[in-house]
């Protein structure tokens, strides 16, 4: 090994801790994906190696595509490289089968990711991702037609994913590998020309050097100057005046009726900025289709953006919505959740997207009508989803109301209501979290009560 690769790889560890930290992550919990090869072998080494200065708690994660006949044997060895880190494992097979596209083997990938990572209440999913990739990504949409935006390639911190790696070439990588005897595996996909990416990677970029010598500073400048495109633009959604952008938990809105005031060029690109700020699929192309698809359209109305994704409008706001967390089922047709009994002092469980926590705690002498948490007269609680005809009493109003009526005055979107947790009691429905609290199993003040929690996943 030469003296040069001797030093990228003793700087490494302090040059990954230096950009983990930039990512800010937090002290908590993450999910790593290690898919067995080389840069996710070093990622997981490195994160082992720089604990003590990240304190990141790490449970190791691999997807096992079952396209390879060798990929239980992989799963295995990731399973032994876990175990000698001192780290939980977790995994699971989807049985793609050969013959899978990329796009596909991606979206489940993710998919299962995403669910695990929710499962185990982690903050994070920390990826492989390295400059080499972010190159690629980067030649591969514009072969692809890519919109300029779509040019600034991956970004490091995205929704719920982390990406420490995309600084550090696959070479430095290697470097580190050898110098510490790390094994991985080589995946013969990697050097299949029938996948873009193996081709981009294996034929196109090597012929490219060959005439332009400064072809990876070049995909980097072109990266970078869409970059700040890009963040000019996610600024200017934040600042243009009337869009009144609304950054919630699970849910992120503007103004329909100013966005529609806008020409359709700009109203296009800053629709592209409210669906990348949500974490989606900004495509150019279906953004505008989708624009196009709502301009007559009623409050409910949807437009698909691909992935999952859609464009939702709820009384005059533009949502941008995710894919169900039921893997490829749409949210407006998948299954209401089967009623769950809260027949004990205290616990948690997950209700689709929402998580409800309950235990004994004297009452206080108000409560909120529409707030998240609520108390109960101590007995067996049910939570329960919308009814059709469900009708409650609400706190400080007159009469019985419909539901439905409570749930456009909160302004709760239609794909939503099906889904939305209620607790009911001794036959009645007695709340409807975040929307209206009812007179029914109201606890004396100071008296013994159960406490209820309702508040969405991140």
């Amino acid at each position: 090994m030469s003296l040069r690769s001797r030093s990228i790889s003793a700087s490494l560890p302090d040059r990954f801790a230096r950009a983990l930290a930039a990512l800010r992550p937090g002290r908590t919990r993450v999910l790593v994906a290690v898919s067995g090869g080389l840069d996710s072998v070093a990622l997981l080494d490195l994160l082992v190696a720089t604990r003590e200065r990240h304190g990141l708690e790490l449970t190791v994660a691999h997807v096992d595509h079952g396209i390879h006949p060798e990929s239980a044997l992989v799963a295995h060895e990731v399973e032994a490289l876990a175990g000698r880190a001192g780290l939980p494992f977790v995994s699971g097979r989807l049985g793609i089968g050969p013959g899978a596209s990329e796009t596909r083997a991606r979206a489940q990938r993710y998919r299962w990711l995403r669910d695990t990572r929710r499962q185990l209440e982690a903050r994070w999913i920390v990826t492989a991702h390295q400059a080499d990739d972010q190159r690629e990504t980067v030649l591969m949409r514009m072969l692809r037609g890519s919109g300029p935006l779509g040019l600034a390639g991956m970004r490091s911190r995205e929704r719920d994913i982390l990406r420490p790696l995309l600084g550090i070439s696959r070479r430095s990588l290697a470097a580190y590998t050898r110098r510490r005897a790390l094994r991985y595996w080589n995946d013969p996909a990697n050097d299949d020309s029938t996948h873009l990416r193996s081709w981009i990677r294996g034929t196109l970029l090597p012929a490219l050097a060959e005439r332009l010598p400064d072809i990876a500073q070049k995909l980097d400048e072109t990266r970078r100057h869409a970059r700040r495109g890009r963040q000019g633009w996610d600024a200017a959604l934040r600042a243009w005046p009337g869009l009144a952008l609304r950054a919630d938990p699970g849910e992120i809105s503007l103004s329909w009726r100013a966005l529609r005031g806008l020409p359709p060029a700009l109203a296009g690109t800053l629709t592209e900025a409210l669906v990348r700020a949500a974490g989606g699929p900004a495509g150019p192309t279906r953004v505008q289709r989708g624009l196009m698809t709502l301009e007559e359209a009623q409050s409910g109305a949807t437009a698909d953006l691909g992935q999952g994704w859609r464009l939702e409008l709820a009384f005059d706001r533009l949502r941008a919505v995710p894919p169900s967390p039921r893997a490829g089922e749409p949210p407006n047709r998948r299954a209401a959740e089967p009623p769950r009994i809260l027949d004990q002092p205290s616990g948690e469980t997950d209700w689709g997207s929402w998580r409800v926590r309950w235990s004994v705690e004297a009452a206080p002498a108000v409560q909120q009508r529409d707030g998240r948490t609520a108390w109960f007269i101590l007995g067996a609680l049910a939570l329960r989803s919308w009814r059709p005809g469900d009708r409650l009493a609400p706190l400080g109003g007159r009469g019985r109301r419909l539901a439905v009526r409570c749930f456009q005055d909160a302004r709760i979107p239609r794909s939503e209501r099906q889904h939305w947790p209620m607790i009911e009691g001794q036959g009645d429905l007695a709340w409807i979290p975040g929307v209206c609290r009812s007179t029914r199993l109201l606890p004396p003040p100071g008296s013994p009560s159960l406490r209820v929690d309702v508040e969405p996943h991140d």
